[in-house]
């Protein structure tokens, strides 16, 4: 590896490490606009009371490897990050849905502030009797992603739209997990959107 490469894969660390402590970072990085996401939601003043991820929706990071590993149950919209959890907070469910097809083609958009090598992109949805009065949890969700996007390393473009299909055989409000896994650190970032079939 060049010495470069070294330093920056050091710098990405102690990123991680950082958000591991609980301590924000100025440098983090990417979040879904479409269909929009909580954070988007709150970045642009269409949902109040959000705290700190007003300013900051693209920091939604935390450990990677999920549904095996990552953020806890009930704090998977935040990530894990207790400074964000007005995001894992349903609001009786009344946040904002944006209303989609089922099984029909949909551009799912990320922005990002910083690209990272990347693993992959995936695309949970919740399970048909899911209680979106009820903070996200693995058993929520149907347990195989619908989409999957691998970039085996490669970096993604500043803003990224992956093509693919919404699920099958859903009807009324359910809510789209995005994960972006990073190739070269221990994270991975993690983005909710409420949706009405």
């Amino acid at each position: 590896m060049p010495k470069r490469a070294g330093v920056t894969a050091l710098g990405l660390g102690l990123v991680a490490g950082a958000t591991l402590l609980g301590t924000p970072t100025a440098s983090s990085h990417g979040y879904t606009d479409t269909p929009i996401s909580r954070q988007k939601l709150c970045a642009n003043k269409t949902v109040s009371n959000c705290g700190q991820i007003q300013w900051e929706p693209q920091s939604a990071e935390g450990l990677k490897g999920f549904p095996a590993a990552g953020p806890a149950d009930g704090r998977i919209c935040a990530a894990g990050n207790a400074q964000f959890a007005e995001l894992d907070d349903p609001r009786g469910g009344t946040w904002p849905a944006t209303r989609v097809n089922s099984g029909q083609s949909y551009a799912f958009r990320w922005q990002f502030t910083a690209n990272h090598s990347t693993t992959d992109f995936k695309y949970y949805v919740t399970r048909n009797g899911w209680d979106p009065t009820k903070p996200l949890t693995r058993a929520a969700l149907d347990p195989q992603p619908f989409l999957t996007v691998a970039y085996n390393g490669a970096r993604p473009a500043m803003t990224t739209v992956h093509q693919g299909a919404m699920p099958s055989g859903k009807t009324g409000r359910h809510m789209i997990l995005a994960v972006w896994t990073v190739n070269d650190t221990p994270m991975a970032f993690y983005s909710c959107s409420d949706v009405q079939f």
